[in-house]
């Protein structure tokens, strides 16, 4: 692939539209949560499905005073307005695939109806989650929202070493995960 098709594939998000749930990805960033909580207070959907213990990468939740991602994004999500009993999720999920199966648990067990939904991720992440998601939730129509995390955007990823170690590494997850 070259570089254009590469940014065509993995750089995939769209414009915010109605649905019934939105589903932010672990992560460690706060623009996560806090796009999620403006898509909320907009009136997009009505449900947050957070999720994430930590990275399989990591011994722990980075930043101190949280133990998981998903007590991270709670606490953003709250101080931005959501409502608490708006807000599910799960504490166990170590990577992306299994975001997507354990929100799936979630949604089950708490007997959320979705048939469309927003995924809130990095851009560089976007068409990893939307695979995953789309697998782990097959009768949902999805649509990906996303913001630039850590500096990459689909027309910078190329210009740095670390942009480019980024979005390869996808391609390659995308690969391993998505079989």
């Amino acid at each position: 692939m070259n570089e254009k098709e590469i940014t065509d594939y993995i750089f995939i998000g769209s414009k915010p539209c109605e649905a019934d749930a939105i589903f932010v990805v672990g992560g460690s960033l706060a623009e996560a949560a806090e796009l999620a909580a403006e898509l909320y207070q907009k009136g997009y959907a009505d449900k947050l499905i957070i999720g994430g213990k930590y990275s399989v990468k990591r011994d722990g939740f980075p930043l101190p005073g949280y133990a998981t991602e998903y007590d991270f994004y709670r606490t953003i999500l709250l101080k931005n307005g959501v409502k608490s009993a708006d807000i599910y999720g799960e504490k166990e999920s170590g990577y992306t695939k299994q975001n997507a199966e354990f929100a799936k648990h979630v949604v089950e067990a708490s007997g959320l109806q979705i048939k469309k939904a927003l995924i809130v991720c990095k851009s560089f992440h976007a068409k990893r989650c939307l695979l995953l998601y789309q697998t782990a939730f097959p009768d949902v129509a999805f649509t990906v929202v996303t913001f630039d995390g850590f500096g990459i955007s689909k027309e910078n990823w190329h210009q740095t070493a670390y942009g480019r170690e980024r979005v390869l590494g996808e391609l390659k997850r995308i690969e391993e995960q998505c079989k």
